[in-house]
């Protein structure tokens, strides 16, 4: 059975999506995961599912955790491969670009096309301060400023209308979450 990182977009920002992580884990093993573990409490969970399609992992995941919380939970799943494949892109890309900023990562439900990367770095040629580099379905958002993240024209809002659903995470999470459940 594969193990999946599954990332909830947009729990526990306010006071209608709470979603506590015990109650993630029991949701989590309610839809037939097992070895389900959580780190900090912005929806970040490793489980082990039956399911081999990733879309099916996703929407067995995001159906219990509709019924437990009564709002839609988006769940986008990496693989252990691809969530290490991720943290050393952005590995990467924070040594080669020399910025002193902050670093986000994007991860999208689908993988944008090959134009639409192209799009998507293009943007980033507009606005001073941000660069933006499309790596598989992660999308990079480097900053110079380090607390502009807010501010940042390229963040997450302006990717998912171009990409659909998508959540992010520092690269420090990222970076976290490879150490832990990485291969």
């Amino acid at each position: 059975m594969p193990t999946y990182i599954a990332l909830l977009r947009a729990i526990n920002l306010g006071a209608t999506r709470k979603f506590p992580k015990d109650a993630i884990i029991a949701a989590t093993a309610a839809a037939g995961g097992t070895d389900v573990a959580t780190y900090i409490n912005t929806g970040n969970v490793r489980v082990t599912l039956p399911q081999r399609s990733r879309a099916k992992a996703e929407s067995v995941l995001e159906a219990a955790y509709r019924a437990d919380r009564g709002f839609e939970v988006i769940t986008i799943a990496v693989t252990t491969d691809e969530l290490t494949e991720i943290a050393a892109d952005a590995a990467d890309l924070a040594a080669e670009s020399g910025r002193a900023g902050m670093q986000y990562v994007s991860v999208c439900k689908h993988r944008p096309s090959a134009a639409l990367a192209r799009e998507i770095e293009a943007a980033a040629e507009v606005y001073d301060g941000e660069r933006v580099a499309v790596r598989g379905r992660a999308i990079h958002l480097l900053l110079d400023q380090r607390d502009s993240y807010h501010q940042a024209r390229l963040g997450n809002t302006w990717l998912e209308k171009r990409v659909g659903p998508a959540t992010n995470r520092n690269r420090t999470v990222i970076t976290t979450l490879a150490e832990r459940w990485g291969r």
